[in-house]
């Protein structure tokens, strides 16, 4: 798997129970969209949309588990329940929270790991900072994620695009693939990853979530009205 994504795009078909396009039905069409245009794999959350899937595409699967706990803010891939689910249905590589938060339960990363290794499966380590990068390679994961960046509470939420510093720290401390992922929303930006040391580039929301793509269009759309409405009325 890792031969067949170095260079590429991997598309993340993602809908909580939330947006409108959740199911599995209608992550399938997304994933088989996403191929047709060139996609390497797919980034896939939930074993249901992982099934129907493979219905339609042979492309290699990142698969996921996203599932809130009481007692931790580990949300991806965060027990051994969700590796259980995600090998039943069969993925090339999981992908899983690999930063320094304590998980559910009390379990331990460096558990899931092995038990994942020990199915046969790649181990796909979402980190948020070069330690938690550094370490999840010691581990042995197979490749490391910036996923995170932003997403924990010791990262700076307020990034505006893909945090180019941790990727470019990950490639300078890390022998193991490097996969750019989060708030990748251009084309240009995915080479710029690719440029400064990604193995591969996961783009999500800029591709599949078009709520969020609309919402793009419309805050700018406003604001350009607003400056133009401003100086109209300067003008009179």
């Amino acid at each position: 798997m890792l031969s067949t994504i170095k260079g590429g795009l991997i598309v993340s078909c993602q809908a909580l129970p939330e947006e409108p396009l959740h199911g599995g039905d209608t992550m399938a069409k997304m994933a088989k969209a996403a191929v047709e245009g060139g996609a390497v794999a797919i980034r896939a959350n939930g074993a249901a949309d992982i099934r129907e899937m493979r219905k339609v595409t042979n492309a290699p699967i990142i698969g996921l588990v996203k599932r809130d706990y009481a007692d931790s803010a580990v949300y991806i891939t965060a027990t051994k329940a969700e590796v259980e689910e995600l090998l039943a249905v069969g993925v090339e590589m999981i992908a899983i929270d690999a930063t320094d938060r304590a998980r559910p339960g009390g379990e331990m990363l460096a558990d899931l790991v092995s038990f994942i290794h020990d199915h046969d499966t790649l181990v796909l380590a979402d980190v948020s900072t070069v330690a938690e990068g550094v370490a999840a390679a010691k581990l042995g994961c197979d490749a490391i994620s910036t996923t995170l960046s932003g997403y924990t509470s010791y990262t700076d939420s307020s990034q505006a695009g893909p945090d180019r510093e941790l990727l470019r720290a990950l490639s300078n401390e890390i022998e193991v693939p490097i996969i750019a992922e989060g708030r990748v929303r251009t084309p240009e930006e995915a080479v710029d990853m690719l440029k400064l040391g990604a193995y591969a580039v996961v783009v999500g929301s800029a591709i599949t979530r078009p709520q969020q793509i609309t919402k793009g269009f419309v805050n700018l759309i406003a604001k350009e009205r607003e400056t133009w409405e401003r100086h109209k009325l300067k003008s009179r």
